[in-house]
């Protein structure tokens, strides 16, 4: 009985244990976030899929330059000949074998296709650098998705931090209230109202926990690993190592490393590989074609012969789609159209992402201004909840003075963490407009 008991306190030490660990905070830094994306997010897996799906894309186009071969082989049932003369009389019928077999071999090289399989081949290239393209695109998509989850955990648990720091400052005020309210000189109101003021506190905090709790379960969903881990952020911000570059220097990146002008750039390049595509439709085609027939029986002597014939024939075949010239002529001028409507849309998109820039990097200054004003803010309201405190405690000042200068030294002190986060988060946002995140 000893020996049962004793194994039973073993299991359900070793449960808690396991329980525990499986609810221990996972720490992890940023990097570590786009790592662990990069392997288990379904929307990055599926546009890897998508470039091999382009790079078989460009081997099928390079197998039309292979030559074309073609086997058929039959065998037939044939009826007797019946032969009339003209006006349908005197019927004639002459015996046939009835077995009948046909077997041929047609091999046909394109030497010349006007360029369309060149063209062709080119566009599929295309197709696989736009894939390519599309992909890291969405790759920087995830990574700011990412960003914003991680630094908004970041900044509640930074709030939480103000929030317990908060609570424990009020609950300390409640211990010296009733060590004034022994002496008689604090009433049970004042008591009464920091443990209100207290209570509001706990409130708080524990919405910002819900908070965490909610965006670490949007962030292990998005990185794809078990959404019972509660992230904890273990990387550190510093909006002192925040670059100040100029705008020139943004904008210079975000031309050579942004998607969307990759990707117009590349549906231009298209556009005119289609052109070109159309243009050869007008053009001759040119082809070594052979074939090796083996039939019988020889059908076209009366009586027919029952013999197996063999014959082949090697040459140059020539074709021309005489009606192109007056059918494809739309088709091309559409081409041509298009091509042009890709141009309009590369120049669009230059000018956009050069908006773009400009207004987040305006924004990023901005926010460094915001995070002086809420630092000065909050030097400003602690000290005047400091000079509250020594004349609420010198019965100078109400209680209602000494919650209000606390509440708002609380607010300050949320909106500065949200400042600083909000530098970092400008600055990313710049990041991933110029696709260097």
């Amino acid at each position: 009985m000893k020996k049962r008991s004793r194994w039973l306190v073993a299991v359900c030490a070793t449960a808690n244990v396991l329980c525990a660990t499986a609810q221990e905070p996972l720490r992890m830094t940023l990097q570590q976030i786009f790592t662990t994306a990069e392997t288990h997010n379904a929307s990055i897996s599926s546009f890897k899929t998508a470039i091999k799906e382009a790079e078989d894309g460009v081997a099928a186009a390079h197998s039309a330059r292979l030559p074309d071969l073609e086997a058929t082989a039959s065998v037939s049932y044939l009826g007797n000949v019946n032969i009339w003369d003209r006006p349908f009389k005197n019927r004639f019928t002459a015996e046939t074998p009835h077995f009948g077999n046909n077997f041929a071999v047609m091999a046909r090289q394109t030497v010349y296709s006007g360029g369309a399989i060149s063209s062709g081949i080119r566009q599929a290239k295309l197709g696989h650098e736009m894939a390519r393209v599309e992909a890291e695109e969405n790759r920087q998509r995830v990574r700011f998705l990412l960003t914003g989850h991680y630094l908004q955990l970041h900044n509640l648990h930074n709030q939480e931090e103000v929030f317990n720091q908060n609570i424990a400052l009020t609950e300390t005020l409640i211990c010296q209230t009733r060590s004034r309210m022994e002496q008689g000189v604090a009433l049970q109101n004042d008591i009464t109202r920091h443990e209100l003021q207290l209570e509001q506190l706990r409130l708080g905090r524990a919405r910002v926990q819900d908070a965490q709790r909610i965006i670490s379960h949007q962030l292990t969903t998005a990185i794809g690993i078990d959404t019972t881990v509660v992230i904890v952020p273990q990387e550190e911000f510093h909006t002192e190592l925040c670059p100040t570059d100029g705008e020139a220097e943004w904008q210079l990146l975000a031309t050579s490393n942004n998607t969307t002008l990759q990707k117009a750039l590349i549906g231009t390049k298209i556009a005119e590989e289609k052109v070109k595509t159309e243009r050869s439709e007008r053009l001759p085609k040119v082809a070594l074609v052979a074939e090796d027939h083996f039939d019988g029986p020889v059908t076209f002597e009366i009586p027919t012969l029952d013999k197996n014939i063999n014959y082949w024939y090697v040459g140059v075949g020539v074709s021309y789609n005489i009606s192109s010239l007056w059918k494809r002529n739309k088709h091309l001028k559409q081409a041509r159209t298009a091509a042009l409507h890709s141009q309009d849309q590369q120049r669009e998109a230059r000018e956009g992402i050069e908006n773009a820039i400009q207004a987040a990097y305006t924004n990023y200054l901005t926010s460094f201004t915001e995070l002086k004003t809420q630092q000065k803010s909050v030097e400003l309201a602690v000290q005047n909840y400091r000079i509250i405190q020594n004349r609420y405690e010198n019965g100078l000042a109400l209680i209602t003075d000494m919650t209000d200068a606390a509440n708002v030294k609380l607010d300050a002190e949320l909106a500065l963490v949200s400042a600083r986060l909000n530098v970092i988060y400008n600055y990313y946002q710049l990041k991933y407009i110029s696709n260097t995140l």
